[in-house]
């Protein structure tokens, strides 16, 4: 439930901070799920980093150890900066950014190339290309929102 001011009652978050909220929730259960056999497959060829690891989360994604953490670092930093409005726009709009270069790294190193040590499949490319402009389409267009609330309050 919202009031006049885009914030929600129950605790005082604007759209734009619960969805940074939530954005950084999904990316802590990726990484989750990302050290758990049998969602991940091929747990037990899992690297440290690099594209020799061929275990796939959900059978789909390349993910090594380092890959794990980086999305539970993703989604420790998207709670840590939705506590401000602010923070979470920074967030949503540098976190699209983060992943635009990442999808363009994905695409020009290739899959087999010892630059790869991420690691990253055509899925996982394609992937950062969808989370890069859904995060910056959110971080825009829920950013003016709350720039428009906060100026009236």
């Amino acid at each position: 439930m919202t009031n006049a001011n885009n914030r929600t009652v129950d605790s005082g978050r604007t759209t734009l901070q619960r969805t940074a909220q939530a954005v950084g929730v999904v990316f802590l259960l990726v990484g989750i799920l990302g050290f758990i056999p049998g969602i991940t497959s091929d747990y037990d060829t899992m690297m440290f980093a690099g594209h020799q690891s061929e275990a796939l989360l959900l059978g789909i994604f390349q993910v090594s150890i380092l890959h794990n953490i980086v999305h539970l670092l993703f989604g420790v930093a998207g709670l840590a900066m939705a506590r401000t409005i602010s923070g979470a726009r920074t967030y949503l709009i540098g976190g699209g950014v983060i992943y635009a270069v990442l999808w363009i790294y994905g695409l020009v190193i290739g899959q087999d190339s010892a630059a790869n040590f991420v690691p990253l499949n055509n899925a996982d490319n394609w992937l950062h290309f969808v989370l890069a402009v859904g995060m910056i389409g959110l971080g825009v267009i829920l950013g003016r929102s709350a720039r428009s609330t906060a100026s009236r309050v």
